[in-house]
């Protein structure tokens, strides 16, 4: 079962949507603030501008033409006290080539043009200074320029012929006076400006510390968000997941923290609970197979007593029998050759029957005790040569082979690890049972193959005879089995037992397979003799077959 925590639960608001939210405020502040602060700059470049630009050279030139006003008005005063040309220097070099005065200059008259006022105090300056030269200066210097030689004489001409000082008193005052308000009236708009600038200048000052307050309290905002929202919450889980991770299975996560972190901490919880869960399953599961480990060690040692008593049981058994069964057979024997024929029919049927018992009975404890005694000879394994052991399996058969007329084949013999004895059995019970249930249709062949293995050798042997069907494959290996009645062959039924004891003996297995075309393949594996490496493929290599006819 697994635990999915329900996240439709989880209501509160998430850590992104919280950091954008913050994020939000802060980029609005920021924004705003450098805003007002690009606005400030620039209103406060353009007006520093201004005010060290157009206003401070048109005040350069004005205080200028006050001071030529001043000299050119004591110039022309001169010139006509005196009639003497070098009086009339300084009025030369005040008017320069232009032959007046210039207040302001055509650029900066135009950079102006936006202040009506200072326009207007600066057209009553120049009207009040052109009527000053058109009315008094100029006609002086005319008429002093016309007048006859002599000072007397020019002065009386002076009187007739040039306006009067007063006139040109009263000229002078009103553009002096228009002169001074024009520049009063540019200083108070320059100064104007300058203030407004000073306005501009704090106000950029203010959005610059606004700037910096706000990134100072944008930090400590995020630092206090990332304390409150993830450091400290994880910092709790983490303490709680290492609880957990030291072997307390059983101590509750409790959520910490809002969003992202929260959920995480309802996931941890939900894998704890999976995780106990799982140990709890694995705890029962490793209880029940230490229970079944312990039922199967007490019988698999129940077993092995057995096993080990009814060995000793057969051994003793077979062995105790062996001496009142030899005599009961001699006896028998006796009985047969000194009253047989003396006896009637029925006698003499009884006496062979009880011969006949005898021997079968002495078959039947032989190999039983053969049965018994596999693994329990002592003899060491050692590396032994098949070849050698076939050849005497079938020297033990010869008689039989040659009565049935049997060809007997082989692949190439390999060497193997075991037991001499023991596989020498092997040969001669398969090759015996092949001869045995040959086909009554056709002579008996065996065919013994060998193929290479990665870790043993596969023996094969295969027949020609009767065959035996696929459903009985395996009860032919059960001891005592027999699938024929003792009259259509004889034997005790513990030939293929004893085979498949000795093939385990040796760590090895055996198995039936029908053959093609009639007959049956018994195979088995033997292991390689120690240190021989494994090739991994079939032999296809085979000397030439032994045949035995």
């Amino acid at each position: 079962m697994t635990l999915v925590p329900d996240e439709h639960r989880f209501t509160g608001v998430s850590m992104r949507r919280r950091l954008a939210r913050l994020l939000g405020a802060v980029a609005a502040m920021l924004v705003l603030a450098l805003a007002v602060a690009v606005l400030a700059l620039v209103q406060s470049r353009g007006l520093d501008a201004r005010a060290d630009g157009p206003y401070y050279r048109a005040l350069v030139d004005g205080e200028r033409a006050s001071v030529a006003l001043a000299d050119a008005d004591a110039s022309v005063s001169a010139y006509r006290a005196t009639c003497d040309e070098a009086a009339l220097e300084p009025w030369t070099r005040a008017v320069g080539a232009s032959g007046r005065i210039m207040l302001l200059a055509d650029v900066e008259r135009r950079a102006l043009a936006s202040d009506a006022e200072v326009l207007q105090a600066y057209e009553e300056a120049v009207r009040r200074t052109d009527a000053w030269f058109d009315e008094y200066a100029e006609p002086v210097v005319a008429a002093v320029e016309s007048a006859p030689a002599g000072q007397m004489a020019c002065q009386m001409e002076l009187l007739s012929t040039a306006p009067p000082i007063s006139r040109g008193d009263t000229l002078y005052e009103a553009a002096n006076d228009a002169v001074s308000r024009y520049l009063a009236e540019l200083s108070a708009q320059r100064d104007e400006v300058v203030d407004t600038r000073a306005v501009w200048e704090r106000l950029l000052l203010g959005a610059v510390a606004t700037l910096v307050l706000v990134v100072v309290l944008m930090g400590t905002m995020m630092w206090l968000a990332l304390e409150s929202w993830v450091i400290r919450p994880l910092t709790e889980l983490t303490a709680a997941v290492r609880v957990v991770s030291s072997g307390v299975l059983g101590r509750e996560i409790r959520p910490a923290g809002t969003g992202e972190v929260a959920l995480l901490a309802m996931h941890v919880e939900t894998m704890r609970r999976e995780l106990v869960h799982q140990v709890e399953e694995i705890r029962l599961s490793h209880q029940e197979v230490e229970n079944a480990h312990t039922l199967l060690s007490e019988q698999a040692r129940e077993l092995e007593r057995s096993n080990r008593d009814l060995e000793q049981f057969a051994y003793v058994a077979s062995h105790d029998l062996q001496e009142p069964l030899r005599k009961v057979a001699s006896f028998t024997q006796l009985l047969q050759k000194r009253y047989g024929g003396s006896l009637d029919e029925r006698a003499d049927q009884y006496i062979e029957f009880a011969v006949d018992g005898a021997k079968r009975m002495q078959r039947l404890i032989q190999d039983l005790l053969s049965f018994s005694r596999v693994g329990r000879t002592g003899v060491p394994r050692e590396d032994v040569e098949l070849e050698g052991v076939l050849t005497a399996a079938l020297a033990e058969l010869s008689e039989r082979i040659a009565a049935a007329d049997a060809e007997i084949v082989h692949d190439p013999m390999p060497v193997v690890h075991g037991e001499r004895a023991l596989l020498q059995q092997i040969f001669v019970n398969l090759i015996g049972n092949s001869l045995k249930f040959r086909d009554p249709d056709r002579p008996p062949s065996v065919r013994i193959e060998v193929r290479s293995m990665r870790a043993h050798w596969e023996i094969s042997v295969v027949d020609n005879g009767i065959g035996i069907d696929a459903q009985y494959a395996e009860r032919v290996f059960v001891i005592f089995q027999r699938l024929h009645s003792r009259e259509q062959y004889a034997g005790t039924g513990i030939g293929l037992s004893l085979v498949k004891r000795i093939v385990e003996y040796h760590k090895g297995r055996i198995w039936i397979e029908p053959a093609d075309g009639g007959g049956t393949i018994v195979r088995f594996t033997l292991a390689r003799r120690q240190g021989q490496p494994g090739t991994g493929r079939l032999s296809t290599e085979r000397a030439q077959s032994t045949t035995l006819q």
